[in-house]
């Protein structure tokens, strides 16, 4: 399995972040071709060492790295990587993770 996590810190307009992520972003990126689950992290976002400025993680599954460049590669790919310039337009506000995982 591969995931995409993304990790936002708060934005300065909450608001307006969250109406555009849930309501025009995720049914979007929902469209990805092989996308198999989208899941957002739900309450505050904890650190047991320190104060986390983590805000929001979004996590999309897909079978493989592959199919992950895939479904980007694909036109709602590229919809989905023009929109998070819209709502998130300053990379300094969130890292993005890819990567393959294996069960231990």
């Amino acid at each position: 399995m591969a995931k995409m996590v993304v990790i936002y810190q708060k934005p300065d307009d909450v608001a307006a972040f969250e109406r555009h992520y849930f309501e025009t972003h995720i049914p979007m990126a929902k469209r990805l071709p092989g996308l198999r689950k989208y899941e957002v992290s739900y309450g505050p976002i904890v650190s047991p060492a320190a104060p986390s400025d983590a805000w929001l993680v979004g996590t999309l599954y897909f079978d493989s790295m592959a199919a992950m460049r895939e479904a980007f590669a694909s036109d709602v790919g590229k919809e989905c990587a023009a929109d998070r310039r819209a709502y998130a337009p300053d990379p300094s506000k969130f890292q993005m993770l890819l990567f393959d995982d294996k069960e231990v």
